[in-house]
């Protein structure tokens, strides 16, 4: 086990290189700006905890966003989550230059708007793939799924994007 000065660092550094992916996978997945600030809060709350048992059968990333994505589901999945519109997108963030450049590349790009309209398990392999870049053992292995099965859905999405397009 190491030393809690020791782990704090790794953390430091891990939020460092990672938290920006955090934060756009979070806003991604919450549509708000808060919420996604709350999530990445909680994602370093979880790789802290976690940091002793992470054996390092995949890259830190591919971790990383793991657990991003498990965070923002289990927000998703919250009550009082289900009565707000996670959807609006016409919030303008000043207080994160960095919010504020993700939030205006993706409201502006109409491919994203259709991605956003494809089912769940098509957007999760698009935006993994295609926004986040990672490949298709990383997005099986942050899925828990297999390589084909991943394959397969981003051939599926590809199809219903083209019919969309």
């Amino acid at each position: 086990m190491k030393d809690q000065l020791t782990i704090e660092k790794e953390i430091e550094r891990l939020m460092n290189q990672y938290g920006n992916d955090v934060l756009r996978m979070s806003y991604i997945y919450l549509k708000d700006q808060q919420l996604a600030e709350d999530a990445f809060q909680e994602v370093f709350m979880k790789v802290f905890k976690k940091f002793d048992s992470f054996r390092f059968e995949s890259s830190e990333k591919t971790w990383i966003i793991k657990i991003t994505i498990n965070v923002c589901k289990d927000m998703l999945k919250n009550n009082w989550l289900k009565k707000v519109n996670l959807y609006d997108t016409d919030e303008i963030f000043n207080d994160d230059e960095n919010i504020n450049v993700v939030e205006h590349e993706i409201d502006k790009s109409e491919l994203y708007h259709q991605v956003m309209t494809l089912p769940e398990k098509y957007q999760e392999v698009i935006i993994l793939y295609y926004y986040q870049g990672f490949n298709v053992n990383e997005i099986a292995s942050i899925l828990n799924t297999t390589i084909g099965n991943v394959s397969s859905l981003l051939s599926r999405a590809r199809v219903h994007l083209k019919k969309i397009l």
